[in-house]
């Protein structure tokens, strides 16, 4: 049953991937707005850009808006459980944080809501169409601290040395510019700011998604550290991803030795936080 399980599962990334890849398909479909009329879109919102390299690892292509419901399905609460990595960040009322690559707002929802009505959401993504989805399911919600940034490939057009968190979900490896995406993260964290890369994890083979949508540890300690930022911190109990937190290498927040996936502490706290048991899914 869970070789069957899988299967449909890699067949239904494999799905979603051919909606976002240019070479497979001519046009992404568009999602209309209602009450609004058709936007003329850069190349990039219109177009996911097509991949590339960096440091040694091909950039996966970018998640077209015809694939949003995917970023929504039910399954996530369970595949994912984004309770916990939403505790694992501890935010704080107040504070001022980034959704980065959006989407329709899975995360940016949470995020408002938690830091409060005198926080702050930077909801970003270089697609229109995201945005105006992300809009759609604000408002009915009452959300008044989320503003929207439509982004370039290379600019997310972030206020400096401002931010507490940019939050980063199964994203960071489809950027087709990571080293100038980094500099303009790097500069828009206060001096406590952190970054946490959530990716899925490449060491794992029961991890049911594309290679090419994984990422190992080592891929992302070297493509982060190379750009100015030091691990913090790291949270090892989700079901399928990794979660590691940056700050700038000037920040007074301590730097934390890598505790490798693979590792017996590591593999120890997975295997305790995968059995079932009340409180699992809010305990970190």
């Amino acid at each position: 049953m869970r070789n069957n399980y899988l299967q449909r599962l890699t067949v239904g990334c494999w799905a979603v991937s051919c909606l976002y890849s240019p070479h497979l398909l001519a046009e992404p479909t568009k999602l209309a707005v209602p009450g609004s009329a058709p936007k003329k879109e850069s190349a990039a919102s219109a177009r996911p850009p097509r991949p590339g390299w960096y440091m040694g690892r091909q950039i996966a292509p970018t998640m077209s808006a015809s694939g949003a419901d995917w970023l929504i399905r039910k399954s996530r609460e369970t595949e994912e459980e984004p309770r916990k990595l939403m505790k694992s960040l501890q935010l704080r009322p107040k504070q001022q944080v980034c959704d980065f690559g959006c989407g329709n707002g899975y995360y940016t929802l949470q995020l408002a809501q938690q830091v409060g009505p005198r926080g702050k959401v930077f909801a970003v993504d270089i697609q229109q169409e995201m945005l105006s989805l992300l809009e759609q399911r604000a408002r009915p919600r009452g959300l008044k601290n989320i503003e929207p940034i439509l982004a370039t490939l290379a600019d997310p057009k972030l206020p400096r040395r401002q931010l507490d968190l940019v939050l980063m979900v199964d994203v960071y490896h489809e950027l087709s510019q990571p080293a100038e995406i980094l500099q303009a993260i790097h500069a828009s964290l206060n001096e406590t700011g952190r970054i946490a890369i959530v990716e899925f994890r490449e060491e794992d083979p029961e991890v049911p998604i594309l290679p090419l949508h994984k990422m190992s540890q080592a891929q992302v300690m070297k493509e982060i550290q190379t750009n100015g930022f030091k691990l913090v911190g790291q949270f090892d109990k989700l079901p399928w991803q990794h979660v590691l937190f940056f700050a700038r290498e000037d920040s007074s927040v301590p730097a934390q030795p890598l505790t490798a996936w693979g590792s017996a502490a590591a593999n120890l706290s997975s295997r305790e936080d995968r059995q079932p048991g009340p409180g699992n899914a809010d305990s970190p």
